[in-house]
């Protein structure tokens, strides 16, 4: 007698993961928790029917946890949406059971809001550029320190454009600095080198993870697009055929424009806060470089200033269109 498919929704913690188990007609088989290992997730949930699907929300973690199904325990798992999922629920009350039931449901009606399951490659890289990212960040707090004190003791203007080395040298023989800002000062410049440092070491593993990656090699070779662009893309993004058209990778990226249209009022409200911040701030830094560079991108800067756009629109503008170009580019090569 063939075994019966059922839906498992799995309520992911660090310790242990919240397993409930429906069948096709949504009666709950099973709903407890269990050891986070993937061999008792599917002992488990194997003892009442053949796993026809399964849901877990994407979460630090998670990923693993989907990947050792799908290719050890050779389920077909989705990574739900957690903000989509927690508004499809109808009650107030959150708990791990209600959590792990209502995935269940959603995989067994076929709503669960998916996300991509990136590949093993494609996380190891992620972790890498956001640890980079997380030290430039450090870097910069350590700047803007320094110039927090330089204006608190009410220093002149600077002979040179800030932290480049004439800068750097005016800054060191500056006579009217307390002491203790003096101190303070030369500890940030200390940690701002030592974070330098630490940002070139993390840039040549990247360097020497995707040398043989086509992807970021196709990437570097289109104009505007630098070593730290090509990882973030390939990071962020993974695969460019994932997405159905330019349109959907740009909304992807947070660089469509979010619509506020009600009734007569046909209004736009910026863009939408949607996607990885970083991702869409090197997409900018991107846009302004081929606005200034590329006689295509520099075309389309110069029509938007003629009609009063602010220097913020037209580099949104430029990066969407870019991004909708760069979609076509790299999935017509793949094709050939």
């Amino acid at each position: 007698m063939d075994r019966i498919p059922v839906y498992v929704g799995l309520d992911y913690h660090q310790r242990a993961v919240q397993v409930c188990v429906v069948d096709r007609t949504g009666r709950v088989l099973c709903n407890r928790s269990c050891a986070n290992d993937w061999a008792a997730i599917r002992e488990l949930a194997e003892r009442f029917g053949t796993v026809a699907g399964a849901a877990i929300e994407s979460c630090t973690g998670a990923a693993d946890l989907a990947e050792e199904l799908v290719g050890l325990a050779g389920w077909s798992v989705d990574l739900a949406h957690p903000g989509y999922v927690s508004r499809m629920k109808q009650n107030p009350d959150k708990h791990d059971m209600g959590d792990a039931h209502l995935l269940a449901d959603l995989e067994r009606v076929g709503y669960v809001p998916r996300v991509w399951l990136a590949p093993a490659e494609v996380r190891e890289l992620r972790r890498l550029v956001r640890y980079r990212q997380q030290l430039v960040d450090h870097r910069r707090d350590c700047k803007l320190r320094v110039s927090a004190l330089l204006r608190e003791q009410r220093v002149g203007v600077a002979p040179a454009k800030a932290w480049t080395q004439r800068w750097c040298r005016w800054l060191r023989g500056l006579a009217d600095l307390s002491p203790q800002s003096r101190w303070v000062i030369a500890r940030q410049e200390e940690w701002i080198e030592r974070l330098t440092g630490e940002i070139r070491v993390v840039e040549e593993r990247m360097r020497e993870l995707t040398r043989a990656d086509p992807l970021v090699q196709q990437l570097l070779k289109q104009p505007g697009v630098g070593e730290v662009t090509a990882w973030m893309l390939r990071a962020e993004i993974g695969r460019f055929d994932r997405f159905r058209s330019g349109k959907q990778l740009s909304r992807f990226c947070g660089l469509s424009p979010r619509n506020a249209s009600s009734g007569a009022r046909q209004a736009d409200a910026g863009l939408i806060k949607a996607g990885n911040k970083y991702l869409r701030a090197v997409l900018l830094q991107a846009a302004h470089r081929l606005a200034r560079h590329d006689p295509r991108w520099r075309a389309l800067a110069g029509a938007l200033r003629q009609r009063g756009k602010p220097g913020s629109v037209i580099a949104a503008a430029v990066a969407n269109r870019w991004v909708r170009w760069l979609f076509y580019q790299v999935n017509t090569c793949a094709a050939a």
